[in-house]
């Protein structure tokens, strides 16, 4: 069962304040047949833990690499997932839709 989205951020919130470094990964664009809706979130902490789903488990694996990236520089990055991409079939979206996610460090 995938948890929802309060159960998420709350988890995010008690993380962070156990400063543990925690990203955010949200959904902010979708186009076509997309695994998962506007507005999902995955949370990730610095030991590789995570909580949530931005796509139903195809590109979870290349978020969460790249949310440990965010956490150590600090540094934000949007990511897009499409089948068109080569990335997309490497990690695994072939659903025929594209998604863009945004990955942001939060501060306790």
């Amino acid at each position: 069962m995938v948890a929802s989205e309060c159960d998420i951020l709350a988890k995010a919130e008690e993380w962070a304040k156990e400063n543990r470094g925690v990203a955010l990964a949200t959904v902010i664009e979708t186009w076509g047949s997309a695994p998962r809706p506007v507005g999902s979130h995955l949370i990730i902490d610095e030991n590789g833990s995570f909580l949530g789903s931005v796509s139903g488990g195809c590109v979870e694996g290349e978020v969460v690499t790249e949310a440990m990236d965010v956490i150590e520089t600090g540094k934000s990055k949007m990511l897009e997932f499409g089948v068109a991409d080569e990335s997309a079939w490497r990690v695994g979206l072939s659903c025929g839709g594209r998604i863009k996610v945004y990955v942001e460090k939060l501060e306790p």
